[in-house]
């Protein structure tokens, strides 16, 4: 079994965006995101590390001429469903709810305590993208499950 890096997480949830310049501004202001490492040219961006907290996302650009480009398909592709999403820990999701709504984001659940603990809600970025955002912390979770 891997254990997590000293500086964040073995796993790095990886998205396209069509506009991934806008993307990164976006996220950044409506996530609180910050832009580690940004790898472009023009409109194309080949590959971003962007930051939160120990978590890292990583994206580029829809057509940047990569393979792995050629093998993800963007959620207004397949009617707006995901097969999957990050959920990203925040210390405060009552404040990082309003941040994200005020910077344009959709609602796809809205913010509530969980049966499991914590509480938060699910929101689609500026491109469709799904996203969890809430306080409950599974590192830290006491849960019995084996």
């Amino acid at each position: 079994m891997t254990a997590p890096t000293p500086t964040g997480s073995t796993i790095i949830p990886c998205l396209r965006y069509r506009d991934a310049r806008a993307a990164i501004a976006w996220l950044e202001r409506a996530f609180g995101f910050k832009a580690q490492a940004v790898y472009a040219e023009g409109d194309i961006v080949y590959h971003a590390q962007l930051v939160h907290g120990a978590g890292m996302i990583m994206l580029g650009s829809v057509d940047n001429g990569g393979e792995w480009g050629k093998l993800v398909v963007q959620p207004d592709e397949v009617g707006g469903r995901e097969t999957q999403s990050a959920c990203v820990i925040v210390a405060d999701p009552d404040a990082h709810y309003a941040r994200a709504v005020a910077a344009g984001a959709e609602l796809a659940i809205d913010i509530a305590d969980q049966d499991y603990g914590g509480r938060g809600y699910a929101c689609r970025d500026l491109e469709g993208h799904l996203w969890w955002f809430g306080s409950y912390d599974p590192w830290q979770a006491e849960t019995g499950a084996s």
